[in-house]
C-alpha cells in the first residue's frame, strides 16, 4: 500500500523505508513502512530503530504462518529485532485472513496468536499488552 518505487510494485515487496506524517489532538504519528524481505534487513533496521511502536504483519495463510515463526523465520527475527531496538509496544496484524479455510477463520487466528504471544513472551514483550487485529489487504 505504501510502496512507490516502481521496483516494490513490481516486485510485490517494500525495498526502502518510507515515511508519513500526520498529527492528532495528542500525537505527532511518523508512520515509517520498512521493508520485511529478508535482502533489505538493513533497511528494516534504519526504520525500526526510531520507532515507538512497531506493527508485525504476520501471513494467516496455511505453511506462510509456520515458515514466518519457524526458527529462523522472518516472523521470530522481525520481532526479536524490534525488541532489541528498543520498540517496546507492538501490534500484531494477522493478514490475509481472507485465504484461510474457511475464509476469515476464528480459529485460524486464535491459533496464531497463541503461537505469537507465547514468542513474544519469550524475547521481552507482555502478550496482554499486544493487540492482534485480523486484517486482509485486498
Amino acid at each position: 500500500v505504501l510502496d512507490k518505487l516502481k521496483a516494490e510494485r513490481e516486485r510485490g515487496i517494500t525495498i526502502d523505508i518510507a515515511l508519513w506524517k500526520f498529527e492528532t489532538t495528542k500525537y505527532y504519528v511518523t508512520i515509517i513502512d520498512a521493508p520485511g524481505h529478508r535482502d533489505f534487513i538493513k533497511n528494516m533496521i534504519t526504520g525500526t530503530s526510531q520507532a515507538d511502536c512497531a506493527v508485525l504483519i504476520v501471513a494467516s495463510g496455511t505453511g506462510e504462518f509456520e515458515a514466518g515463526i519457524s526458527s529462523n523465520g522472518q516472523t521470530r527475527e522481525h520481532a526479536l529485532l524490534a525488541f532489541t531496538l528498543g520498540v517496546k509496544q507492538m501490534i500484531v496484524g494477522v493478514n490475509k485472513m481472507d485465504n484461510t479455510e474457511p475464509p476469515y477463520s476464528e480459529f485460524r487466528f486464535m491459533e496464531i496468536q497463541k503461537e505469537v504471544s507465547s514468542y513474544l513472551k519469550k524475547i521481552g514483550y507482555n502478550p496482554k499488552c499486544v493487540a492482534f487485529v485480523p486484517i486482509s489487504g485486498w
